[in-house]
């Protein structure tokens, strides 16, 4: 039995019955499929739009670079998720056809827009391999699908963090313990409580092959304390030390993937061909780095957020800047900001409790680290 307590984005009882009735009607289907780590993403044909998967090593003007691509292409950008981390960035594209506002399907063209997709993603010294990998359409959830491509792309290694990445990774504790008695291996985490946190988290495990056999979730203020009981597919708890620190990059990886000190901007205009070429050129003319990007496309209208920096990630964004981006922008089009800080106050020091979720059922006496 699952039991969770949820509340709307603003805080506030859902009271909305018909968010209610999708949620159950979501719940109670017999069968989910979630895509493989090495599996198509696409699950049920389609002539809607074709996928486009792109990662790559990260650097500024980069998601301008493949916009610009994909219009000189004929192609049009209809929904879109761009993720960046630890110098690597991923993104999932839904493009259709300029001329025929359907999928693109001729095998050259296809050919061409992975050849030029590469070589923008290769740069000049990419020493990673760049990937670009065209799908047939379906159901997918594209935050699952990214959190794969940048597990399999191995972004949780360590690399040269700035002193905001090293100062935000202390706020976030991962700790890894054996419950000799119950043959678990539990994993505690303490963070900033943010949207889609619980779902990061389980993301991340289930394509680490473990499973959750318990696990309580508290929030408090804009803390998240969360426990899980796991053990692996074949029934094994953790049994090494190096297993022990890959599990604990991992889920800091996974928590990390969606939380940055960004400038967010929610743009809403009439769709065209060429609008996020031309946005993210602006953005990259007036010195702004994309972290992060949901496009999205509804009866015509074009509703994108994107999460900015200067181009050093640590400074912020002089209000000038985005002053010349509304007037560049154009009136026709609403640009709205707002300060993203999930990292906004730190959590208060304590002293570490084992077991303090499921102390009554595991006692704290039955950990070992």
């Amino acid at each position: 039995m699952d039991v969770f307590n949820v509340i709307c984005h603003d805080g506030s009882k859902i009271r909305d019955e018909r968010v209610v009735s999708y949620i159950k009607k979501v719940l109670e289907r017999d069968a989910f499929y979630v895509p493989s780590l090495n599996g198509s993403v696409g699950l049920k044909p389609s002539d809607d739009y074709t996928v486009i998967e792109l990662v790559g090593t990260d650097r500024p003007g980069l998601l301008s670079e493949v916009s610009a691509v994909l219009t000189n292409l004929g192609c049009n950008v209809v929904n879109a998720e761009i993720w960046t981390h630890n110098a690597r960035a991923a993104a999932v594209v839904h493009v259709t056809d300029d001329t025929t506002k359907c999928a693109v399907e001729d095998p050259k063209r296809l050919s061409t827009i992975k050849k030029l997709l590469c070589n923008v993603l290769k740069g000049n010294n990419d020493l990673k391999t760049a990937k670009m990998t065209l799908s047939t359409p379906g159901f997918m959830h594209r935050q699952r699908r990214l959190h794969q491509i940048m597990f399999a792309e191995r972004d949780y290694e360590k690399v040269e963090k700035t002193e905001q990445e090293k100062e935000n990774k202390l706020r976030t504790r991962v700790m890894v313990l054996d419950c000799v008695e119950k043959d678990y291996t539990v994993v505690t985490i303490h963070c900033r409580d943010r949207p889609k946190l619980l779902f990061d988290i389980i993301c991340t495990l289930t394509d680490m092959q473990y499973v959750v056999f318990h696990g309580v979730v508290q929030t408090e203020k804009m803390e998240a304390f969360q426990e899980y009981y796991i053990r692996h597919v074949d029934g094994s708890p953790v049994s090494s030390e190096a297993e022990r620190e890959r599990v604990m990059q991992c889920l800091e990886a996974a928590i990390e993937r969606r939380t940055s000190e960004a400038l967010e901007l929610e743009l809403c205009t009439a769709d065209r061909v060429g609008l996020l070429s031309d946005i993210t050129r602006i953005f990259r003319e007036n010195s702004l780095c994309i972290k992060r990007a949901e496009i999205s496309t509804e009866d015509g209208t074009a509703k994108d957020k994107f999460y900015v920096t200067d181009m050093t990630g640590n400074n912020p964004v002089d209000p000038k800047t985005i002053d010349s981006i509304r007037t560049q922008i154009g009136q026709q089009a609403a640009l709205h900001v707002r300060w993203n800080s999930s990292q906004s106050s730190d959590p208060q020091p304590e002293e570490t409790t084992i077991g303090f979720l499921f102390g009554n059922l595991f006692k704290g006496k039955t950990f070992q680290t």
